[in-house]
């Protein structure tokens, strides 16, 4: 994908593009977690692929420095994050950083919270609605039956909201269902006129594979025994390139694992510049957090997590728990690396938009497959 000479730190409004980017997995002979290494400042920075700090640094409009000086901040800022989840209990409404000025911010629903997250180093808010309760309405979407024109829905913490994405022309059936969820009010805000994301699954990409000799998707990270990637890529027993698909999940998640038995997986992600990047662990980044996807159609490109356990309902059926960025892709990036960092985020299920204009890109968080299929992350 094209990157963005300048990136809003974080879209208010649904682009669409969706990145289909390559992860490499294998699978593990006993159950195993993620991989998350130490998250002091030089953890954070050490084994960086110098390609990837130079992506980083284009897209924040700054030098190779400062990129790694933002992956510094971002390290500290997980265990902030974590540290104010923790203190404000049920007031908890979210944490999103700001870069340009190294701030943590944090939005509670009491005043007692929002002491303790300023005591644990973030800036606090003030929120009307904890995000128990936004996660609360957005499964309570999850459950309904969902009009066409509503193709995706998403918490935006900075805003205190869940955000219901519209096509245009459905605004008011959009409004019709959203009042049957008897939400409290300013809880739910309408986002009209987005394009519905899609997927691409049998887009060619670069770094490829070939599912039963009929199309094509890209690796995403590596595992032993094999790598994982997109569940709408294939199912379960479909041959590849390098081996077959033994697990898959297409919709309701998006993620899937091949076993490679005649080839040698390795734990890194190609640059597209004669290099590769390498991975060390799957420590996952915040909202406003600088994250760069690998796609085998478009190459490198950065930008920012806007949310998290985001809902797509793409023309096969919903998605949930994605990651939601501004990340441009293109189709042919189906299946592909989202990294923070040297840390792997998650694989390209979809979005709308291309690298010309812009888009919104969606992606299945890794250590949910790592833990659905038992796989461990190869790290270099």
């Amino acid at each position: 994908m094209e990157g963005h000479s300048n990136v809003n730190r974080i879209s208010k409004t649904v682009v669409g593009a969706a990145a289909l980017g390559l992860f490499l997995t294998t699978a593990a002979t006993a159950p195993a977690l993620a991989q998350t290494p130490t998250s002091s400042p030089d953890a954070a920075v050490d084994g960086v692929d110098a390609q990837l700090l130079e992506a980083m640094a284009a897209d924040l409009g700054t030098d190779v420095a400062g990129a790694q000086d933002v992956l510094r901040f971002q390290a500290d800022a997980a265990g902030t994050a974590d540290d104010v989840a923790a203190v404000a209990g049920e007031a908890f409404a979210g944490t999103w950083l700001d870069e340009s000025t190294r701030t943590v911010y944090a939005a509670a629903t009491t005043d007692a919270a929002r002491e303790a997250a300023a005591d644990a180093g973030a800036v606090p808010v003030a929120a009307e609605h904890s995000l128990d309760d936004l996660e609360a309405i957005a499964a309570k979407i999850e459950s309904s039956t969902v009009p066409d024109v509503i193709p995706s829905w998403w918490i935006d913490v900075e805003q205190n909201d869940l955000v219901v994405d519209v096509v245009a022309g459905g605004d008011q059936a959009a409004a019709d269902f959203v009042a049957t969820l008897d939400a409290p009010a300013g809880a739910v805000r309408l986002d009209t006129g987005v394009a519905a994301p899609e997927t691409f699954a049998t887009i060619q990409g670069g770094i490829a594979y070939n599912i039963n000799n009929q199309s094509r998707c890209s690796v995403g990270f590596a595992v032993q025994g094999g790598f994982v990637t997109a569940g709408h890529c294939g199912v379960a027993g479909d041959s590849t390139t390098y081996g077959t698909f033994r697990g898959s999940s297409f919709p309701g998640n998006d993620y899937a694992w091949v076993s490679t038995p005649n080839h040698t997986p390795v734990g890194s992600v190609s640059n597209y510049s004669g290099g590769s990047v390498a991975v060390k662990g799957s420590t996952a980044a915040a909202v406003g957090a600088t994250v760069c996807r690998s796609g085998s159609t478009t190459g490198w490109h950065c930008g920012q997590i806007q949310g998290f356990n985001s809902t797509v309902r793409y023309a096969e059926g919903s998605v949930s728990g994605l990651i939601r960025t501004n990340v441009c892709a293109e189709p042919g990036d189906s299946g592909g690396s989202l990294l923070a960092g040297n840390q792997a985020q998650g694989v390209t299920s979809g979005g709308s938009g291309d690298c010309t204009s812009g888009g919104t890109t969606y992606f299945q968080p890794v250590n949910e497959i790592l833990q659905t299929y038992g796989l461990r992350l190869l790290t270099s």
